[in-house]
């Protein structure tokens, strides 16, 4: 009857489909769906309680995934984990476990496979033989039943569990090995690609010397050494302000593309969603909502959010959410450092996607942004790694803070980056929205948990290992602090992670030109050395044309030589060019609601670049003092009507999306 009645259906829906990523079948051969077994699970799962029209429901959306009916019926919450599994027990009469004890499983390497594809654990009792805890597919029950059951050979040595209380356990016995290969791995296996040590013997003696020769030159030379200490930093300057001037040129002849995806013959691959969340109860419904609107099969959505174990009142806020099925959350034990990047590659050992996205607690992304980097992974070289998305800032017309912050991540998301990555030169990733093959980023050593700007490392760490990056259109929504100390605090935090990247990768130059290539080489030290180098002498550019301008007002005014002349000339076309450039960068891509939620607050971009100095220069004393501390930025929910579900709808900053992507 079932088959009379829903099997056309599936066939209807398997057709000018030919599956090359699915790897979920044993039964079939790679990427095929056998009809057969869509029947046999159907009759099975009707025998346990389940209704015809729901079976025939997720039987279409299995046919469509390339997954099992039961994946389909579990990742839509129709069924409750525990109630299915439990009557699977029932039905062939074996015992059934909903809690494993920690204690009982014996931790090794090899049980992280089982926070990927969770089937079973061996439960190792103290008073009795080892029981094997099993969330076997309902096709399996009938071989473990006649064997592991009452009148088997196997009896009292398996009972019926669940993937959740699988993964539970493996998380909890193997918490102590992996939070110290996420603190520690980094700096055991690639020891020159970890921020933990600040500064190297070389290094410090390298700067010593320095700092030696700097002070005999203005002991016995002091105009000698102001003039080539001021010559080095205005050409430095000069250099890094050419680069945006070619971001600028490089956005008008290459405008933003539309968004179009090419019809895919092939299922989805499971794609995880990482999101790391640290006092965060304020936010969390809204983030709830926001990948609940992402446009991915649930069955194939791998969405970890990843909390602090300590974080209590953010675990709270998660379960009085009940997020789905597809959500699981990821308890990070305590211990130093309290970093984003060790939450995160804590939790990477259980990523189960091909392809993996992190966010922000406060993210809204675009629905169909995974679709995108998933198109753009497919057609692009084997070489790509990761892809960045651009960040908006929603609410620019809140505060004059918020709208030169708006206009900074316009310049760098939507011209700066795409501009890099069309010329394979190294990105200085954001750090959220990016979108990386799981392999390549585990092979580049994931993040590094002493880094607290690890956007910024990892891109440049991929780019040295020989792997590609590039940007993506659809947008990810955030708000930007509209409180100069939260402000403060944030960028202070920035620019620490970018001194410690640049003592990184600086600790062997020549190797790490002769990895990255030398013209990357040069971009990187004027991406990273030159932002920080305008920062720190932007107060003493103003203060030198102050003084220089003072002085040729005097009556009589002082006849200035012509290097004085040279040198006020290009810190003048310094200073007023980045200005020029900041703006001409940010706003270029703006639309037009965006540039009315700015309004007349560009005119604050010489204050804001004084508070940048400012948050450089205390970067740099907490770099000497506590290195690894993370400044914690506060959210709150957005009250636009951008979020989650309304983006495409509300926010005209979203680019149209082509009728060619309705059939991916």
């Amino acid at each position: 009857m079932w088959t009379r009645e829903y099997g056309p259906r599936i066939v209807a829906a398997r057709q000018g489909r030919t599956p090359v990523h699915d790897r979920r079948s044993a039964t079939s051969a790679p990427g095929m769906i056998d009809c057969a077994q869509l029947k046999a699970e159907a009759r099975r799962l009707h025998t346990l309680g389940i209704s015809k029209p729901l079976i025939a429901k997720m039987a279409q959306q299995a046919a469509i995934n390339g997954t099992s009916v039961e994946a389909e019926l579990l990742a839509s919450g129709a069924v409750n984990e525990d109630a299915y599994f439990a009557g699977l027990a029932r039905m062939y009469d074996l015992p059934f476990l909903s809690e494993i004890d920690p204690a009982l499983v014996v931790d090794h390497v090899h049980g992280d496979t089982q926070l990927v594809e969770p089937r079973m654990l061996r439960l190792h009792h103290t008073d009795r033989p080892p029981v094997m805890a099993v969330a076997a597919n309902i096709l399996h029950m009938d071989g473990l039943a006649k064997r592991f059951g009452r009148s088997g050979n196997g009896a009292g040595s398996l009972v019926v569990t669940t993937p959740s209380a699988i993964r539970r356990a493996a998380w909890k016995a193997g918490e102590n090995r992996r939070v110290n290969h996420a603190v520690r791995g980094l700096f055991d296996h690639q020891q020159p690609l970890s921020a933990r040590l600040v500064v190297t013997g070389d290094q410090g003696f390298f700067a010593g010397a320095s700092l030696c020769l700097l002070s005999l030159l203005l002991i016995y030379a002091p105009m000698v050494a102001v003039v080539l200490a001021h010559m080095m930093l205005s050409f430095f300057h000069t250099a890094a302000l050419f680069l945006r001037m070619a971001a600028v040129s490089h956005g008008r002849h290459h405008p933003r593309p539309d968004v179009s995806f090419e019809s895919t013959a092939g299922t989805l691959p499971i794609y995880t969603v990482m999101v790391a969340l640290y006092r965060e109860t304020a936010v969390v419904p809204q983030l709830i909502a926001a990948l609940d609107a992402l446009d991915w099969p649930r069955s194939l959505l791998d969405v970890k959010l990843v909390c602090e174990a300590d974080d209590l009142e953010t675990l709270d806020a998660i379960r009085r959410a009940q997020p789905g099925p597809h959500i699981e959350v990821v308890e990070v034990p305590a211990m130093a450092p309290r970093t984003k990047p060790k939450a995160l590659t804590y939790a990477l050992s259980g990523a189960r996607g091909e392809f993996l996205t992190i966010y922000d607690a406060e993210d809204r992304p675009h629905p169909r942004q995974l679709r995108e980097a998933y198109h753009a992974f497919r057609l692009g070289p084997s070489e790509l790694a990761c892809l960045q998305s651009p960040l908006v800032i929603d609410n620019a017309g809140d505060r004059w803070i918020s709208a030169i912050f708006a206009l900074e991540y316009s310049a760098l998301f939507r011209r700066l980056l795409p501009a890099l990555g069309f010329y394979r030169l190294p990105l200085p990733l954001g750090g959220t929205s990016n979108h990386f093959k799981t392999a390549l980023l585990k092979a580049s050593g994931g993040w590094d948990p002493y880094n607290v700007t690890e956007d910024a490392d990892l891109g440049m760490r991929l780019c040295r290992m020989g792997y590609r990056s590039s940007t993506l259109t659809l947008p990810t929504y955030e708000d930007a602090p509209t409180d100069f100390a939260i402000w403060l605090a944030q960028r202070t935090r920035w620019y620490k992670g970018w001194l410690q990247t640049w003592l990184v990768l600086m600790r062997h130059p020549l190797r790490t030109a002769r990895d990255m290539g030398p013209f990357s080489f040069f971009v990187f030290q004027l991406l990273v050395g030159g932002m920080l180098v305008a920062a720190l002498s932007h107060p003493g550019l103003l203060i030198f044309i102050t003084l220089s301008v003072l002085s040729l007002m005097q009556i009589p005014a002082p006849q200035p030589n012509v290097f004085t002349t040279m040198m006020l000339a290009m810190d003048i076309f310094n200073i007023l060019g980045s200005y020029a450039v900041f703006f001409a960068l940010g706003a270029t891509p703006m639309t037009d609601r965006e540039k009315k939620g700015m309004g007349w607050k560009w005119t604050m971009i010489p204050v804001y670049w004084m508070a940048v100095s400012l948050a450089a220069w205390k970067a740099v004393v907490e770099l000497r003092l506590k290195p690894f501390h993370w400044n914690k930025t506060p959210h709150q929910p957005r009250r636009s009507t951008s979020l989650a579900l309304g983006i495409v709808q509300t926010n005209p900053a979203v680019p149209a999306v082509t009728s060619s992507s309705e059939r991916l």
